[in-house]
């Protein structure tokens, strides 16, 4: 078995015999060359069944797409936790040990995300979109903030303004001759410059907006048909199942990593079960999204709701037997997308 503790700019490899026995321990630069490298240096110690990568979404994961590559079954290898921690040292080498012998144990079985599809890109495109969606929002306030000290003259001028004509308002302002007061002037300028801002992340949060539905629309479409599900939310859902949802055991699974499973709490005589909040939390997020667009416009769950509602269920309740369901949709949609042109 072969484990990897994964690093920004080195990996530290540790091959383990069958019989849990240390054969090596090796570093690896994080490069294509250091990646065959680590390969070459693997099978020179016997045939690698299985490789257990930590941090395979992240570090790992340029690693991980090489070894699934080259034929070798890599798996996501959790790490030893704080408790492990406390009773023996740190180091690179025990954690890639580690990492090997939690797969020998089979404590580490879950595939790493393949990486090499159309849910990649959508990832990429998401990332960026959020990033210039936050940032101008960002903008935006430090634009009002500035406008709160500014001269009284300009601030009474913007006032009554929208926010969109707030902004086009400030593109069209000038800085101002030398006979200006240096404040006001500084002022005049910021508050341009912030508007360009603000106008340049719309347009290219817009572009990885319409980038991100193309993508999903051609891949997917069936789940953009599915109601409340737009490109924001099915890129956040796609991007937890990976290119490769085979990985996960069902729908169940993908419930959990969602965090829309319930956890059961049970002592002696009781038994019941709680809210999970673990998981994925912006999957999270865009399931509740979904019920509450479905919870608005779509009359079968709107039938559902007032049914529960008649059973004794509270909205908190109702919403999260819904997001369950919507998870099983989801999951079925894509499923049944991918295996399609495979059966047809």
């Amino acid at each position: 078995m072969l484990g990897v503790d994964s690093h920004r700019d080195v990996h530290v490899a540790a091959v383990v015999s069958t019989v849990g026995e240390v054969l090596a321990v090796e570093r690896f630069p994080t490069t294509a060359s250091g990646y065959r490298n680590l390969v070459e240096w693997a099978l020179c110690r016997g045939v690698v069944r299985r490789a257990g990568v930590e941090s395979s979404g992240n570090y790992g994961a340029a690693l991980s797409r090489y070894l699934l590559s080259v034929g070798i079954a890599a798996v996501e290898a959790p790490g030893p936790g704080r408790s492990a921690r406390r009773r023996r040292s740190k180091s690179d080498e025990g954690d890639a040990v580690a990492a090997a012998r939690s797969v020998l144990s089979g404590r580490a079985q879950w595939p790493v995300k393949s990486g090499s599809g159309p849910v990649e890109i959508a990832r990429m495109y998401l990332m960026a979109k959020d990033s210039a969606v936050s940032a101008k929002r960002q903008a935006v306030n430090q634009l009002k903030a500035l406008l709160v000290t500014a001269d009284p003259a300009l601030r009474d001028e913007l006032r009554s303004l929208s926010r969109r004509g707030l902004v086009l308002a400030c593109l069209q302002l000038r800085e101002g001759g030398e006979g200006m007061d240096p404040v006001v002037r500084a002022t005049r300028f910021t508050v341009r410059v912030l508007a360009e801002r603000i106008e340049q992340l719309g347009v290219q949060a817009r572009m990885l907006e319409q980038r991100l539905a193309n993508v999903i629309g051609t891949h997917y479409p069936r789940l953009m048909d599915s109601v409340g599900v737009g490109p924001h939310s099915a890129a956040v859902l796609l991007t937890v199942l990976g290119d490769n949802s085979e990985r996960m055991r069902g729908e169940a699974s993908f419930a959990a990593l969602c965090g829309a499973s319930p956890v059961e709490y049970s002592s002696g005589s009781r038994c019941h079960r709680r809210l999970n909040r673990g998981g994925n939390r912006q999957a999270n997020a865009a399931l509740h999204r979904i019920v509450l667009t479905r919870l608005r416009w779509d009359p079968r769950t709107q039938a559902y709701y007032e049914r529960r509602v008649a059973e004794g269920k509270t909205r908190r309740e109702i919403i999260r037997c819904l997001k369950r369901y919507v998870a099983r949709e989801v999951y079925r949609l894509v499923q049944g997308q991918r295996q399609g042109p495979a059966c047809s």
